[in-house]
């Protein structure tokens, strides 16, 4: 189901380019880049539940995400949450074709029309390198989630979107962009907790400047202490209390 909100403020994040909506399509990102990320945050987890009943995929975009949710996590009500049109109807055509009932909000990440803790798992993959008000966008994550509901983080690091491949296909606002160290200081600062078993620094062949080819090759990947981490992969959990909020609780 399509719910049309009216958006009441001016959305900051940067759109896609015409190449990175084409891509964003394409199996090779969800079997290479999606599908991967879900299994190493399912992976990430403490003490896993055998349910977590409502999960939002903030940034959903063209909706590729929402049948693995539903698997993984038997989730019994799944909601997507994006400011793009086109995303929103391609992901809503997806969803009727895969079976999975999903509602659908066109928001911005910084201003989420849903209730105070609401949501079992808030699911956010490479979504926030497009984000203007990061800090916003993880408050309202972090009101949005129930007490002890878990926030689901993957996204590429500056090193990585600042590389020249990633300029030249696609958009970014590059004076946000963050080392692994800083989003994972970012996303403690703003209410969430975890431990050095819920983080992973995956180095992944689309994340690398020779995309892959040396390691074709026969040579090893770079260690860890000889380069600057392109990904990574967290799973923090809500704390109690949070940090004073600037955004405006919401509901439907």
């Amino acid at each position: 189901m399509l719910v049309d909100t009216a958006l009441t403020e001016r959305a900051l994040f940067v759109p896609e380019t015409r190449f990175g909506h084409w891509f964003l399509g394409t199996d090779t990102w969800f079997q290479s880049v999606l599908k991967v990320a879900i299994r190493d945050l399912h992976g990430l987890i403490d003490d896993r539940r055998k349910s977590y009943p409502v999960i939002v995929d903030v940034g959903c975009g063209k909706g590729r995400s929402f049948k693995m949710l539903k698997i993984l996590f038997r989730a019994t009500r799944l909601i997507g949450v994006d400011l793009e049109e086109e995303n929103l109807a391609t992901a809503k055509k997806r969803v009727l074709a895969d079976r999975v009932p999903v509602d659908f909000l066109r928001n911005d990440c910084a201003a989420i029309e849903l209730p105070d803790a609401s949501a079992d798992i808030v699911f956010c993959h490479q979504t926030f390198h497009h984000l203007v008000q990061q800090d916003r966008a993880l408050e309202e994550f972090h009101r949005i989630l129930k007490p002890d509901g878990l926030l689901l983080f993957s996204e590429s690091t500056r090193a990585y979107i600042h590389s020249w491949i990633i300029r030249l296909l696609f958009a970014h606002p590059m004076d946000v962009q963050r080392t692994a160290d800083e989003y994972l200081t970012m996303i403690r600062e703003r209410g969430f907790e975890f431990s050095r078993r819920n983080v992973s620094f995956p180095y992944l062949w689309w994340s690398r400047p020779d995309l892959g080819v040396l390691e074709r090759l026969g040579f090893h990947p770079k260690r860890r202490d000889m380069r600057e981490e392109t990904l990574v992969n967290l799973v923090a959990r809500k704390r109690d209390h949070a940090p004073p909020s600037t955004s405006v609780p919401r509901g439907l």
